[in-house]
């Protein structure tokens, strides 16, 4: 027991006392699986301890990371929630074609899928994005953040990671939510003929 307190308190003073027990009970699974769980040899002990304070300046050094990410992305949205447009005020205004690619946009499609719905080319898509970045300047409007997507071909999120069997499954083209979160898997059409 009196090792174990002296390997909380490595823990304590490397990675504060929150981190402590988390550190140094990962540490103990490292030594089992080292086969030195012995606390009372002095090597293994020694061993142990020099786990335990690697383990919790890493874990300090992630928590350090973490928490100025988080800081960023915060300051970032406060930044762009008093700048930007809201996605009402974008699509307000804007011709048809315009209309329907921002809405695709802020329903989280990227260039790929916005191209194959709209079935245009690659040209004729950027074409588009343009007009609608200068449409947007023009009316002194700053692009919400979810335009993101106009900019790279991002992939937005897990969810299509979730959708790739069923999108193998029923033979589609490529699988989306909308903005409720309901999946949706997109096909052609399994007859020659067209239909409407």
């Amino acid at each position: 027991m009196q090792n174990f307190s002296k390997l909380i308190a490595i823990a304590r003073r490397e990675a504060g006392a929150v981190l402590a027990e988390d550190v140094v009970q990962d540490a103990l699974l490292v030594a089992i699986e080292q086969g030195r769980a012995d606390l009372e040899d002095q090597a293994n002990l020694r061993w142990l301890s020099g786990v335990v304070r690697n383990k919790a300046r890493m874990s300090a050094r992630t928590a350090r990371r973490q928490r100025h990410r988080d800081g960023l992305w915060q300051a970032g949205r406060t930044e762009l929630t008093t700048e930007e447009a809201a996605p009402a005020e974008v699509l307000a205004g804007l011709p048809k074609a315009l209309r329907v690619i921002a809405a695709l946009v802020l329903t989280g499609h990227n260039r790929r899928e916005i191209a194959y719905l709209l079935n245009l080319p690659d040209t004729a898509l950027r074409q588009r994005i343009s007009a609608l970045k200068r449409h947007l300047v023009a009316r002194g409007l700053a692009a919400p953040h979810e335009l993101s997507g106009l900019h790279l071909d991002l992939a937005y999120g897990r969810i299509r990671d979730v959708l790739l069997p069923a999108l193998l499954r029923h033979g589609g083209s490529f699988a989306s939510h909308d903005p409720d979160g309901h999946l949706f898997v997109v096909r052609r059409s399994q007859t020659g003929a067209p239909r409407q």
